[in-house]
């Protein structure tokens, strides 16, 4: 996996950089065909926006998460990310099993 940092107006410390990588072995820990991830970390005025791409095999994910304190914002994308991704893998297990069904009852 490819981690990839990014700030605007915001300089990344590497307490930020070992807090996102940190919270992001939770993602990939539920799927592993994550190939790479791309976060922007932006402060505009009193906000903190995080964005965050994940390219999986087959995919994109795209989440957008905006707090008052930036660790919040990190701890919230990755909860929204965990979610799309548990999502995506149980869409991904669900077509691949249900082509095994029918296969099986055609040969019946």
């Amino acid at each position: 996996m490819n981690l990839h940092l990014t700030g605007h107006h915001l300089q990344i410390t590497p307490a930020i950089r070992d807090h996102v990588a940190n919270k992001l072995e939770k993602i990939t820990a539920h799927f592993d065909h994550v190939i790479d991830i791309n976060v922007i970390m932006t402060v505009e005025k009193l906000q903190h926006k995080v964005e965050a791409t994940v390219h999986l095999s087959g995919k994109d994910i795209f989440c957008e998460v905006r707090e008052e304190d930036m660790y919040v914002a990190i701890d919230h994308l990755v909860n929204k990310l965990d979610r799309a991704i548990i999502k995506h893998k149980e869409k991904h297990l669900s077509h691949r099993h249900d082509g095994d069904a029918l296969k099986h009852q055609a040969t019946e």
